[in-house]
């Protein structure tokens, strides 16, 4: 089933309150999906590029490592936000591969930073401080596990490019076959998730040149199933349904934002929300918004 929720800010004087807005949002889909959660949020607080990783035994796995990969760390429970030049980054991707295998890699990007465990979306916001971060734009997810196992891992979103995420209420019937497609094509996927496929799929066809618009519209041809996708960018996030539109989803826009969720519940406690145009996506139809 599922819960997802997004929020892009047109207004900056908003932005210090990005994190508990999403944060209430998200809350309020928990009985859509209760075994895992998670939430990106884009924010550009500083040069450079942000890897954001996660451990098991982050007590173990954290320790030195600011010295060991040359880069600086801020540890947030079992997550950390790595933070270096970008001209560093590839080295330090290798270097994570090489000698620190119990880090998973959560997101990497100018403004991307993604936590996400197995749990409550109460429980995992105030594991990691949401409503306290601030931010242009986020997204987040609520997940009831039905194509993979509960783990950290298979929550949302899924990152599978630099700023890009994606999070996904839905089933792909088609997701092995495209896997081994993207497979040969050079492009791997840690889980079995059907949704980091979709991911996946959109950054390769990003990569040879399509705009996200563009990449989504091809979509409609080569994902089979049915789905709701909420994806992130480094300057805003995008909407897409599929054809036939089964799986629930609403829009919101005011002056100061774009809100989406799974339900209208979940926009009920926003500022404005009264006034604002509000609808449900039509079916097959890509919409954006970008700062």
């Amino acid at each position: 089933m599922c819960g997802i929720v997004g929020l892009f800010l047109k207004d900056e004087s908003l932005q210090p309150r990005l994190g508990g807005m999403l944060t209430d949002m998200l809350v309020t889909m928990s009985d859509r999906g209760p075994d895992s959660a998670g939430i990106a949020v884009y924010r550009r607080d500083r040069e450079g590029t942000k890897i954001t990783v996660q451990s098991a035994d982050p007590n173990t796995d954290f320790a030195g490592l600011a010295e060991a990969l040359g880069v600086e760390i801020q540890v947030v429970d079992t997550h950390a936000i790595l933070c270096m030049p970008s001209h560093i980054v590839a080295a330090v991707l290798a270097k994570i591969a090489a000698d620190h295998p119990g880090l998973r890699i959560m997101s990497r990007g100018e403004a991307i930073e993604i936590y996400k465990e197995v749990g409550m979306p109460q429980t995992v916001a105030d594991r990691f401080a949401i409503p306290n971060l601030s931010g242009s734009h986020g997204i987040g997810h609520t997940r009831m596990a039905t194509e993979s196992a509960v783990t950290t891992l298979g929550a949302h979103p899924f990152s599978t490019g630099a700023d890009q995420c994606l999070v996904h209420n839905g089933s792909l019937s088609n997701h092995n076959r495209l896997r081994r497609a993207l497979a040969r094509k050079g492009t791997h996927v840690q889980t079995q998730n059907d949704t980091e496929v979709a991911a996946a799929y959109l950054t390769h066809r990003m990569e040879q040149g399509d705009n996200l618009g563009e990449a989504l519209e091809a979509g409609l041809d080569d994902l089979d199933g049915f789905y709701t996708f909420v994806v992130g960018t480094k300057d805003g996030f995008g909407v897409l349904r599929d054809p036939i539109a089964c799986k629930p989803a609403v829009l919101a826009e005011t002056d100061q934002y774009v809100a989406f969720g799974s339900e209208y519940r979940a926009l009920v406690n926003l500022p404005g929300i009264d006034a604002a145009k509000v609808w449900e996506p039509e079916p097959a139809t890509v919409y954006f918004w970008s700062h």
